[in-house]
């Protein structure tokens, strides 16, 4: 990671700031400077870029309502930038789109002045969405700790699918967010994942494929020519009689990457309800594998490992999250069954 970098987003003071005289969950404030290589784009698509965390249709409201100030300047969503414009956006957010907190379970892995690492459960939402009104993290970050409510998303930079597992960073302060996304646009947080797939893979390698919308299964995602870059790197862990488990690691942070570049080479995550396929149970195979795969309702991957500099510090930290016990439990049955088919050979 390039220090240079770094220090230019060292911030001084992580201490949130309330706007004066205000209701704390009522603003959206960003100060940013914009990227050289969004020269070109429109005002809506560079910001929707640096700020993925919201939608088109917000930035687009924020800007015909006259809070994007673009080097002091407002302009229409259509017009072009140069890069390097520096842009201030004072946004109100109306009633309805204020999420509430909810005392729920967190497993905080770290937590300082300016950040917090969250170990998530399967099965929780990251925010609030259509049909998951409550009860997700972004609930739970906001009970935790109410400062969060001047951050965009409760301070959430990045997300895992509902039943993905592992660990995020959370921005505990606006400043700390701008740097934190500034810092996964440019690819500076690494993000390991561990991935039980189904089929042999003779080696590791790289995925270099782009990601877009599925053309007529718009939950889905695809590998499309005409999708956003998108690249993951694979390694092999170890091989079980059908299945083998891999270290995923990803330099690109497309939706559903990792299970869309994995079934696509031909070694789908199991138990993926979206891109998994066919469960595959090894011949022979004894009642504790039978089960434990016929148990296992979710995609079996972890966001095991995270690392990145510390946007006050300035020094890189990591973090490891152990599989939860579902996965670990799936992988302890293939090993037992490995184990029982090497015996038997014997």
């Amino acid at each position: 990671m390039a220090s240079s970098r770094i220090e230019r987003r060292s911030i001084a003071n992580p201490v949130a700031r309330l706007p004066t005289g205000e209701p704390a969950a009522e603003f959206r404030t960003h100060s940013l400077d914009l990227p050289l290589d969004l020269a070109g784009l429109r005002l809506d698509q560079a910001l929707a870029r640096v700020l993925p965390q919201y939608s088109r249709s917000r930035l687009q409201g924020w800007i015909e309502a006259g809070a994007v100030q673009v080097d002091g300047r407002l302009l229409r969503g259509r017009d072009k930038v140069l890069g390097g414009e520096r842009v201030l956006i004072e946004a109100r957010l109306e009633a309805d789109e204020q999420v509430v907190a909810e005392a729920l379970p967190l497993d905080v892995v770290f937590k300082d002045r300016a950040l917090l690492v969250i170990n998530k459960p399967p099965g929780m939402v990251v925010h609030p969405g259509a049909g998951n009104s409550g009860k997700t993290l972004q609930n739970a970050l906001l009970a935790f700790d109410p400062k969060l409510a001047v951050v965009p998303r409760a301070g959430i930079v990045h997300r895992l699918d509902k039943d993905t597992s592992g660990l995020l960073v959370v921005a505990r302060t606006p400043e700390v967010h701008t740097a934190l996304v500034a810092a996964l646009a440019e690819r500076e947080v690494e993000r390991h994942y561990i991935a039980l797939c189904t089929g042999v893979m003779t080696a590791g390698g790289t995925v270099d494929e782009p990601i877009g919308r599925h053309r007529s299964q718009r939950t889905r995602m695809a590998v499309r020519s005409d999708g956003r870059p998108a690249v993951t790197h694979y390694r092999v862990l170890k091989r079980f009689r059908s299945h083998t488990m891999v270290r995923a690691e990803l330099e690109t942070g497309r939706t559903h990457q990792i299970r869309v570049h994995l079934a696509h080479i031909g070694y789908p995550v199991v138990g993926d309800p979206a891109y998994g396929g066919r469960r595959r149970v090894p011949a022979g195979a004894g009642a504790a594998l039978v089960d434990a795969l016929a148990g296992f309702k979710r995609q079996a991957l972890h966001a095991a490992r995270l690392k990145l500099a510390h946007p006050v510090t300035g020094r890189e930290v990591e973090w490891e999250a152990p599989v939860p016990g579902d996965m670990g439990g799936l992988i302890e049955a293939m090993e037992g069954d490995l184990k029982a088919a090497s015996a038997q050979r014997r």
